[in-house]
């Protein structure tokens, strides 16, 4: 009897472990090889797989250029991990590509992704945030659905937390509607968008780990992208979380060559210097 226990529990172990190397291939499969840069603007990635467990497959990272010259980035995470959770993120990512070919406003691209993913009947759902940058006039557009807010700094020292409004997480809400947030860039700097593995867990809340972010943005705004994404990934080991974590860095030299002088921080749909 116990050498019959035994071969069970190695045939589960073998099994579980089984499960987080596929979900972590189907992970890293769908991940970008690459992300977009423009004169002026530089871009880095980082994810890092959960350390325990299951708890992986559901955050993402992308970056896209559009049909007209913008670009678009988008971050997110699924409810959910192991390979459900994998494959969804996989058709999320998609969709929020093909929709953003064809229309430019992020909150109607989020709006029509959430009409598309509630009528696949899966019972998952995802928090994401979608950026539509154009380089012509250092407008960037941005729209939330149920995700941590972005961090952003500028070289002349200003910073803040983007509390943009949004919508309900896709998947979940028939019909919802995403309110977008218009910016202008108007000083070099960097924008950092994150997932909840990053700034949340058992040894602290949300908002002292975006306010540990928003320090390390300050003191790297507008320096080298992969630094900055590798510190703010740091965050994420001491959270105590054994989530899954995804980090996106946008790093840029301030007006594009057809940029107004753009809004001051705070102002409606102003600049957040990003």
């Amino acid at each position: 009897m116990l050498g019959r226990l035994t071969a069970q529990a190695r045939e589960g172990a073998q099994l579980h472990h089984a499960r987080v190397e596929l979900a972590e291939a189907l992970q890293r499969e769908m991940l970008p090889a690459s992300l977009p840069v423009l004169p002026g603007l530089r871009t880095a990635a980082r994810y890092a797989p959960a350390q325990h467990g299951l708890d992986i497959g559901g955050d993402w990272y992308d970056g896209f250029r559009l049909p007209e010259g913008a670009l678009a980035f988008s971050i997110g995470d699924v409810q959910g991990h192991d390979v459900a959770a994998a494959a969804f993120m996989g058709q999320v990512r998609v969709c929020l590509r093909a929709v953003s070919a064809v229309v430019s406003d992020p909150g109607e691209v989020l709006g029509r992704a959430n009409d598309v993913l509630l009528s696949m009947d899966c019972e998952l759902f995802a928090t994401c945030s979608l950026l539509r940058f154009d380089p012509g006039t250092g407008e960037l557009q941005g729209a939330r659905a149920g995700h941590v807010p972005a961090v952003w700094a500028t070289v002349d020292g200003r910073h803040g937390i983007a509390e943009d409004d949004g919508g309900p997480p896709l998947g979940l809400v028939p019909g919802a509607g995403y309110g977008v947030t218009r910016r202008r860039l108007t000083a070099a700097g960097s924008i950092v968008l994150l997932t909840d593995g990053v700034v949340e867990g058992p040894s602290f809340p949300i908002e002292t780990g975006l306010e540990r972010v928003s320090r390390i943005v300050r003191e790297g705004a507008g320096g080298d992208p992969g630094e900055l994404a590798a510190e703010v990934m740091k965050v994420a080991d001491s959270t105590g979380h054994a989530d899954d974590a995804a980090v996106l860095v946008l790093s840029h030299d301030g007006p594009g060559p057809g940029a107004g002088p753009g809004n001051g921080p705070g102002t409606g749909g102003g600049a957040v210097g990003a």
